[in-house]
Protein backbone atom coordinates (compact mmCIF):
# COMPACT_ATOMS: atom_id res chain seq x y z
CA UNK A 1 0.00 0.00 0.00
CA UNK A 2 1.35 3.03 -0.97
CA UNK A 3 2.44 5.38 1.73
CA UNK A 4 1.05 8.39 2.76
CA UNK A 5 2.47 12.05 3.08
CA UNK A 6 2.27 13.17 7.16
CA UNK A 7 -0.19 15.37 7.36
CA UNK A 8 -1.67 18.00 10.49
CA UNK A 9 -4.76 18.26 11.02
CA UNK A 10 -5.80 20.80 13.59
CA UNK A 11 -9.46 20.98 14.28
CA UNK A 12 -12.14 20.58 17.12
CA UNK A 13 -14.02 17.47 16.38
CA UNK A 14 -17.36 16.32 18.28
CA UNK A 15 -17.28 12.67 19.58
CA UNK A 16 -19.75 10.65 18.21
CA UNK A 17 -21.27 7.57 20.02
CA UNK A 18 -23.52 4.72 19.03
CA UNK A 19 -24.31 1.76 20.97
CA UNK A 20 -22.83 -1.24 19.14
CA UNK A 21 -24.24 -3.68 22.32
CA UNK A 22 -28.23 -2.76 21.78
CA UNK A 23 -28.48 -1.93 18.35
CA UNK A 24 -31.61 -2.31 16.23
CA UNK A 25 -32.67 -5.66 16.10
CA UNK A 26 -35.27 -5.48 13.07
CA UNK A 27 -36.59 -2.26 10.96
CA UNK A 28 -39.92 -2.36 12.82
CA UNK A 29 -38.22 -1.66 16.39
CA UNK A 30 -36.66 1.47 17.69
CA UNK A 31 -32.70 1.71 17.80
CA UNK A 32 -31.18 1.95 21.15
CA UNK A 33 -30.64 5.80 22.20
CA UNK A 34 -27.53 7.05 21.65
CA UNK A 35 -25.74 9.93 23.31
CA UNK A 36 -25.16 13.47 21.94
CA UNK A 37 -21.53 13.82 21.13
CA UNK A 38 -19.95 15.65 23.21
CA UNK A 39 -17.72 18.72 22.69
CA UNK A 40 -14.27 17.90 22.63
CA UNK A 41 -10.51 19.17 20.97
CA UNK A 42 -7.96 17.31 19.70
CA UNK A 43 -4.76 17.76 17.65
CA UNK A 44 -5.06 15.10 15.30
CA UNK A 45 -1.81 13.86 13.10
CA UNK A 46 -2.23 11.27 10.49
CA UNK A 47 -0.33 8.20 10.30
CA UNK A 48 1.36 6.89 7.31
CA UNK A 49 -0.04 3.67 5.75
CA UNK A 50 2.24 1.20 6.12
CA UNK A 51 2.02 -1.98 4.46
CA UNK A 52 2.22 -4.54 7.44
CA UNK A 53 1.93 -8.62 7.03
CA UNK A 54 -0.98 -8.83 9.53
CA UNK A 55 -1.87 -12.24 10.61
CA UNK A 56 -4.30 -14.55 9.36
CA UNK A 57 -7.16 -15.08 11.95
CA UNK A 58 -7.68 -18.67 13.16
CA UNK A 59 -11.08 -18.38 12.48
CA UNK A 60 -12.04 -16.94 9.16
CA UNK A 61 -15.39 -16.68 7.18
CA UNK A 62 -15.70 -19.35 5.04
CA UNK A 63 -17.96 -18.96 2.17
CA UNK A 64 -20.02 -21.79 0.74
CA UNK A 65 -20.08 -20.15 -2.76
CA UNK A 66 -17.53 -17.59 -4.73
CA UNK A 67 -19.25 -15.62 -6.76
CA UNK A 68 -18.57 -15.42 -10.84
CA UNK A 69 -20.85 -13.02 -11.66
CA UNK A 70 -19.49 -10.01 -13.70
CA UNK A 71 -20.99 -7.25 -15.06
CA UNK A 72 -18.73 -6.43 -18.21
CA UNK A 73 -17.95 -8.63 -21.36
CA UNK A 74 -14.22 -8.31 -21.13
CA UNK A 75 -11.71 -11.37 -19.31
CA UNK A 76 -11.85 -10.59 -15.07
CA UNK A 77 -8.70 -10.18 -13.93
CA UNK A 78 -10.24 -8.53 -10.32
CA UNK A 79 -9.28 -9.97 -7.17
CA UNK A 80 -11.97 -12.40 -6.05
CA UNK A 81 -14.16 -11.83 -2.59
CA UNK A 82 -12.34 -14.07 -0.85
CA UNK A 83 -8.50 -11.90 -1.22
CA UNK A 84 -10.35 -8.47 0.15
CA UNK A 85 -8.04 -8.39 2.79
CA UNK A 86 -5.66 -7.36 -0.34
CA UNK A 87 -7.99 -5.04 -2.19
CA UNK A 88 -6.26 -2.04 -2.56
CA UNK A 89 -7.74 1.21 0.31
CA UNK A 90 -8.58 3.38 -2.78
CA UNK A 91 -10.29 1.21 -5.33
CA UNK A 92 -9.93 1.81 -8.90
CA UNK A 93 -13.45 3.05 -11.05
CA UNK A 94 -15.30 0.13 -13.06
CA UNK A 95 -17.17 0.85 -16.25
CA UNK A 96 -20.12 0.57 -14.05
CA UNK A 97 -19.00 4.04 -12.21
CA UNK A 98 -19.43 5.76 -15.18
CA UNK A 99 -22.41 4.21 -16.12
CA UNK A 100 -23.85 4.68 -13.07
CA UNK A 101 -22.84 8.01 -12.84
CA UNK A 102 -23.59 9.02 -16.66
CA UNK A 103 -27.48 7.70 -15.74
CA UNK A 104 -27.67 10.08 -12.87
CA UNK A 105 -26.31 13.32 -14.65
CA UNK A 106 -29.05 12.29 -16.80
CA UNK A 107 -31.65 12.02 -14.20
CA UNK A 108 -30.52 15.41 -13.23
CA UNK A 109 -27.82 14.39 -10.32
CA UNK A 110 -26.04 17.11 -8.57
CA UNK A 111 -22.74 16.39 -9.57
CA UNK A 112 -21.59 18.19 -6.79
CA UNK A 113 -23.20 16.67 -3.70
CA UNK A 114 -22.36 13.21 -2.08
CA UNK A 115 -24.27 11.57 0.54
CA UNK A 116 -23.68 9.05 3.75
CA UNK A 117 -25.36 6.22 4.43
CA UNK A 118 -24.39 4.41 7.49
CA UNK A 119 -24.32 4.19 11.56
CA UNK A 120 -22.45 5.90 13.61
CA UNK A 121 -18.75 6.06 12.53
CA UNK A 122 -20.15 8.24 9.96
CA UNK A 123 -21.53 10.98 11.23
CA UNK A 124 -19.82 14.27 10.82
CA UNK A 125 -18.22 14.47 13.48
CA UNK A 126 -16.07 11.56 13.34
CA UNK A 127 -16.49 11.31 9.34
CA UNK A 128 -15.31 13.93 6.80
CA UNK A 129 -16.71 17.07 8.50
CA UNK A 130 -13.78 18.94 8.73
CA UNK A 131 -13.01 18.91 5.00
CA UNK A 132 -16.01 21.86 5.13
CA UNK A 133 -13.87 24.32 7.99
CA UNK A 134 -10.39 25.29 5.30
CA UNK A 135 -8.75 26.06 9.00
CA UNK A 136 -9.10 22.58 9.85
CA UNK A 137 -7.11 20.86 7.75
CA UNK A 138 -3.84 21.16 6.07
CA UNK A 139 -3.13 19.14 3.05
CA UNK A 140 1.00 18.26 2.34
CA UNK A 141 3.07 17.75 -0.57
CA UNK A 142 1.34 15.37 -2.77
CA UNK A 143 -1.74 15.54 -0.77
CA UNK A 144 -2.59 19.23 -2.41
CA UNK A 145 -4.32 17.57 -5.77
CA UNK A 146 -7.42 16.66 -3.31
CA UNK A 147 -7.69 20.47 -2.63
CA UNK A 148 -10.14 20.86 -5.58
CA UNK A 149 -12.39 17.61 -5.11
CA UNK A 150 -12.76 19.75 -1.37
CA UNK A 151 -13.78 22.31 -2.93
CA UNK A 152 -16.29 20.74 -5.67
CA UNK A 153 -18.01 18.93 -3.12
CA UNK A 154 -18.25 21.49 -0.35
CA UNK A 155 -21.17 21.07 1.80
CA UNK A 156 -21.58 17.58 1.27
CA UNK A 157 -18.82 16.93 4.19
CA UNK A 158 -20.14 19.04 7.10
CA UNK A 159 -23.71 17.62 6.93
CA UNK A 160 -25.33 14.05 7.99
CA UNK A 161 -28.38 13.83 6.16
CA UNK A 162 -31.24 11.72 6.14
CA UNK A 163 -29.35 8.59 6.19
CA UNK A 164 -26.85 8.67 8.52
CA UNK A 165 -27.76 7.80 12.59
CA UNK A 166 -26.10 6.23 15.68
CA UNK A 167 -27.58 2.87 15.81
CA UNK A 168 -28.78 2.42 11.97
CA UNK A 169 -28.34 -0.15 10.31
CA UNK A 170 -29.06 -1.82 6.45
CA UNK A 171 -32.52 -2.85 7.98
CA UNK A 172 -33.29 0.47 9.02
CA UNK A 173 -32.86 2.91 6.24
CA UNK A 174 -34.66 1.18 4.10
CA UNK A 175 -37.89 1.31 6.58
CA UNK A 176 -39.83 4.58 6.57
CA UNK A 177 -40.52 3.62 9.38
CA UNK A 178 -36.74 5.51 10.61
CA UNK A 179 -37.38 8.26 8.01
CA UNK A 180 -37.33 11.66 9.59
CA UNK A 181 -40.85 12.81 9.62
CA UNK A 182 -40.20 16.53 9.78
CA UNK A 183 -39.21 16.36 6.33
CA UNK A 184 -39.53 13.14 4.29
CA UNK A 185 -42.60 12.42 2.56
CA UNK A 186 -44.75 9.82 3.39
CA UNK A 187 -43.81 6.29 2.79
CA UNK A 188 -40.23 7.51 2.02
CA UNK A 189 -37.27 5.34 3.81
CA UNK A 190 -34.22 7.07 5.04
CA UNK A 191 -32.28 6.65 1.57
CA UNK A 192 -35.29 7.17 -0.60
CA UNK A 193 -35.61 10.63 1.65
CA UNK A 194 -31.80 11.78 1.33
CA UNK A 195 -31.85 10.81 -2.32
CA UNK A 196 -34.53 12.64 -3.50
CA UNK A 197 -33.20 16.50 -0.47
CA UNK A 198 -29.83 16.24 -1.49
CA UNK A 199 -29.91 14.63 -4.90
CA UNK A 200 -26.38 13.56 -4.80
CA UNK A 201 -24.11 11.67 -7.81
CA UNK A 202 -22.23 9.38 -4.88
CA UNK A 203 -23.22 7.82 -1.86
CA UNK A 204 -20.99 6.17 0.80
CA UNK A 205 -22.85 2.98 2.02
CA UNK A 206 -21.23 2.15 5.40
CA UNK A 207 -23.68 0.09 7.22
CA UNK A 208 -21.82 -2.89 8.88
CA UNK A 209 -22.94 -2.69 12.35
CA UNK A 210 -23.35 -6.27 14.11
CA UNK A 211 -25.07 -8.01 16.94
CA UNK A 212 -25.49 -11.21 17.72
CA UNK A 213 -28.76 -12.63 16.26
CA UNK A 214 -28.39 -10.65 13.33
CA UNK A 215 -27.31 -13.24 10.35
CA UNK A 216 -25.01 -11.57 7.29
CA UNK A 217 -27.61 -13.45 5.04
CA UNK A 218 -30.00 -10.80 6.44
CA UNK A 219 -27.51 -7.86 5.78
CA UNK A 220 -26.45 -8.97 2.53
CA UNK A 221 -30.65 -9.17 1.52
CA UNK A 222 -30.96 -5.32 2.83
CA UNK A 223 -27.77 -3.97 1.32
CA UNK A 224 -29.10 -5.09 -2.10
CA UNK A 225 -32.06 -3.66 -1.79
CA UNK A 226 -29.84 -0.33 -1.06
CA UNK A 227 -27.71 -0.45 -3.94
CA UNK A 228 -30.57 -1.83 -6.00
CA UNK A 229 -31.72 1.88 -5.51
CA UNK A 230 -29.06 3.67 -5.74
CA UNK A 231 -28.20 1.74 -9.35
CA UNK A 232 -31.73 2.76 -10.39
CA UNK A 233 -31.68 6.34 -9.01
CA UNK A 234 -28.05 6.76 -10.77
CA UNK A 235 -26.44 7.27 -7.32
CA UNK A 236 -22.59 5.81 -7.78
CA UNK A 237 -22.36 3.56 -4.24
CA UNK A 238 -19.42 3.36 -2.16
CA UNK A 239 -18.81 0.40 0.12
CA UNK A 240 -16.50 0.22 2.65
CA UNK A 241 -14.65 -2.45 4.90
CA UNK A 242 -14.80 -1.64 8.59
CA UNK A 243 -11.78 -1.75 11.00
CA UNK A 244 -13.77 -4.27 13.56
CA UNK A 245 -14.58 -7.59 13.47
CA UNK A 246 -17.60 -8.24 16.04
CA UNK A 247 -18.94 -10.80 14.35
CA UNK A 248 -15.49 -12.67 14.83
CA UNK A 249 -14.85 -14.17 11.01
CA UNK A 250 -15.02 -11.24 9.09
CA UNK A 251 -18.03 -12.62 7.48
CA UNK A 252 -19.18 -8.93 6.89
CA UNK A 253 -16.36 -7.63 5.37
CA UNK A 254 -16.45 -10.35 3.06
CA UNK A 255 -19.91 -9.68 2.39
CA UNK A 256 -19.35 -6.53 1.14
CA UNK A 257 -16.60 -7.47 -1.01
CA UNK A 258 -18.39 -10.08 -2.55
CA UNK A 259 -21.33 -7.66 -3.54
CA UNK A 260 -18.45 -4.91 -4.46
CA UNK A 261 -17.71 -7.87 -6.59
CA UNK A 262 -21.07 -8.49 -8.31
CA UNK A 263 -22.18 -5.18 -8.50
CA UNK A 264 -18.80 -4.29 -10.19
CA UNK A 265 -18.45 -1.44 -7.74
CA UNK A 266 -15.76 0.87 -5.97
CA UNK A 267 -14.71 -1.11 -2.72
CA UNK A 268 -12.99 1.32 -0.28
CA UNK A 269 -11.24 -1.10 1.63
CA UNK A 270 -10.71 0.62 5.04
CA UNK A 271 -9.99 -2.03 7.21
CA UNK A 272 -6.45 -2.18 5.12
CA UNK A 273 -5.73 1.21 6.23
CA UNK A 274 -6.61 0.50 9.59
CA UNK A 275 -4.09 -1.76 9.83
CA UNK A 276 -1.52 0.46 10.13
CA UNK A 277 -3.16 2.09 13.36
CA UNK A 278 -1.99 2.10 16.21
CA UNK A 279 -4.11 -0.96 17.98
CA UNK A 280 -5.41 -1.56 14.45
CA UNK A 281 -7.58 1.35 14.61
CA UNK A 282 -9.36 0.23 17.64
CA UNK A 283 -10.42 3.24 20.31
CA UNK A 284 -8.10 1.51 23.14
CA UNK A 285 -9.90 3.19 25.94
CA UNK A 286 -13.55 2.31 25.15
CA UNK A 287 -12.05 -1.72 23.96
CA UNK A 288 -15.32 -2.41 22.97
CA UNK A 289 -14.02 -4.11 19.84
CA UNK A 290 -16.41 -1.94 17.56
CA UNK A 291 -15.30 1.73 17.82
CA UNK A 292 -12.31 3.24 16.01
CA UNK A 293 -10.11 5.78 17.92
CA UNK A 294 -10.25 9.15 16.80
CA UNK A 295 -6.76 8.94 14.84
CA UNK A 296 -8.52 6.06 12.97
CA UNK A 297 -11.35 8.64 12.13
CA UNK A 298 -8.81 11.22 10.39
CA UNK A 299 -7.43 7.96 8.94
CA UNK A 300 -10.77 7.21 7.50
CA UNK A 301 -12.00 10.18 6.47
CA UNK A 302 -8.79 11.38 4.35
CA UNK A 303 -8.51 8.07 2.70
CA UNK A 304 -12.44 8.03 2.11
CA UNK A 305 -11.34 11.68 0.40
CA UNK A 306 -9.06 10.25 -1.74
CA UNK A 307 -11.35 7.50 -2.74
CA UNK A 308 -14.17 10.30 -4.02
CA UNK A 309 -11.69 12.24 -5.49
CA UNK A 310 -10.12 9.01 -7.91
CA UNK A 311 -13.58 8.56 -8.95
CA UNK A 312 -14.75 12.12 -9.35
CA UNK A 313 -11.49 13.03 -11.35
CA UNK A 314 -11.69 9.29 -13.19
CA UNK A 315 -15.92 10.03 -14.65
CA UNK A 316 -14.60 13.34 -15.64
CA UNK A 317 -12.00 12.07 -17.33
CA UNK A 318 -13.68 9.94 -19.28
CA UNK A 319 -16.39 12.30 -20.54
CA UNK A 320 -13.38 14.93 -21.94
Amino acid sequence: MKSLTIFTILFLILAAGCQASTPLATPEKQPENTLAPSQTAAVIESVSQKKTNTPVPSETYAPTETVTETATATPDTRPLPEEWKEWPVVPEPTSRVYEIYQRGIELGRDPQHFSKIGDCHNVRAAFMGFFDKPCWYILRGENAHLQPAIDWFAGSFDRDGYAVQGGYNAAAVISPIWANQEVCEPGENPVQCELRIHNPSFAFVSLELWWEGRTTERYELYMRQILDTLIEEGVVPILATKADNVEGDHSLNYTTAKLAYEYNLPLWNFWKAAQALPNKGMDIERDDGFHISTLAWTERSFTALRTLDHLWTSVNAVEE
